[in-house]
């Protein structure tokens, strides 16, 4: 604490966000040296690749490696008490998404992993949801309830992020711009050791997008995108959990859970559509494919810095929309949220439509050639 008493916090934070992006932009050249004298590549000729070239996918090495070191030199002068469950699961993390970096890793195992991690977090950390705050009705969650709802939301979320890492930039403006939100909040509310998190996410992905943006000279990978994503989903818990109003206590931040799902909104919303049209597909939901909507907005004609842009953008608006109306109730702003994904999303297929209409005309009844 002494460290800590000697400066204030924005030079703090600022400090911790420094340290971690220095490690990361040291570390990645030679991450990337070694993978080039070692063809360790990317499969760049899958359908689902958008590059012509062999790029490597061991960014996460560097940005985990980062996130580990910076909380261990400075989780003590923030008495963070569950520092070392935290660090346990973002080894474990880091493990499996390394290994199926560069070998693969069975679906099963790698969901034991993250099962493991999140319970980790949950269970003995105790970082868990204990109250919805009125959404659907529902305020405290007993134990056992509340167990698995944060379990089953921790996967989800650290999944997401694995998922939208599709476009150059993509994951790691999104990464930036969850942990830099969050950061901001729980520095308000105090939450020293919380925000030190989430700001050394920021420098660590603020480092990893010099080598990421288009054209890319390296991949986040597994490695990197499921501990992004972990971190995130222990960074919104935080912060709804802190923002619990009781008789004693009011919250800081008026509906709260909107305003954390308004941060995480892009990959949540872009996981749970492709696995529902899976789903009524009659198609595994864990089998990928190219119909994410950064797939879609290339397949529009926008590159990959105008596809991450736009994402962003959306995802910047709706945050600020939700904090500007948070007095609101939390279930109106949350299908506000929806609603307008949904609009997105349509006016996005519309556009598809009319796009690849032009390139078809019709031959004969029933048959269809390129013109």
């Amino acid at each position: 604490m002494i460290f800590f008493n000697l400066i204030n916090e924005p030079v703090f934070f600022l400090f911790t966000a420094g340290f971690a992006f220095l490690l990361v932009y040291l570390g990645i050249p030679s991450i990337i040296h070694i993978a080039n004298v070692n063809q360790l590549f990317d499969c760049h000729n899958v359908i689902r690749k958008n590059h012509s070239y062999g790029i490597s996918r061991l960014g996460g090495i560097a940005v985990s490696a980062s996130l580990i070191i910076t909380t261990l030199l400075f989780s003590n002068f923030l008495e963070y008490k569950t520092s070392n469950y935290l660090i346990t699961s973002f080894i474990l993390i880091f493990a499996v998404g390394l290994k199926d970096d560069l070998w693969g890793v069975n679906t099963s195992t790698k969901f034991f992993m993250q099962l493991f991690s999140a319970l980790t977090i949950v269970v003995l950390a105790d970082i868990r949801i204990t109250d919805l705050q009125g959404i659907f009705g529902i305020h405290n969650l007993p134990y056992y309830a509340s167990v698995i709802f944060s379990t089953v939301l921790i996967i989800f979320i650290t999944n997401s992020f694995n998922l939208i890492d599709g476009v150059d930039g993509l994951v790691g403006m999104t990464s930036l711009l969850v942990s830099t939100s969050f950061g901001v909040f729980l520095a308000i509310m105090g939450m020293h050791g919380y925000a030190s998190l989430a700001f050394t996410i920021s420098g660590a992905s603020l480092a990893f997008l010099v080598f990421n943006l288009s054209p890319a000279r390296i991949f986040m990978g597994d490695a990197g995108s499921l501990l992004l994503g972990l971190v995130a989903a222990v960074l919104a818990i935080k912060f709804v959990q802190a923002n619990i109003s009781t008789n004693l206590v009011q919250a800081r931040f008026s509906s709260a859970p909107a305003i954390a799902i308004a941060v995480l909104i892009g990959p949540i919303f872009d996981v749970l559509r492709v696995f529902f049209l899976r789903i009524i597909n009659k198609r595994s939901p864990f089998v990928a494919d190219v119909n994410h909507t950064h797939h879609r907005l290339l397949r529009l004609g926008f590159n990959h810095s105008q596809t991450t842009f736009i994402l962003i953008s959306i995802n910047n608006f709706l945050l600020a929309t939700v904090i500007y109306f948070r007095e609101v109730d939390n279930a109106v702003l949350i299908g506000m949220l929806f609603c307008f994904c949904i609009f997105f999303n349509v006016c996005l297929t519309y556009s598809l439509f009319l796009k690849e209409r032009k390139f078809y005309k019709p031959v004969s009844q029933g048959q269809l050639v390129r013109s």
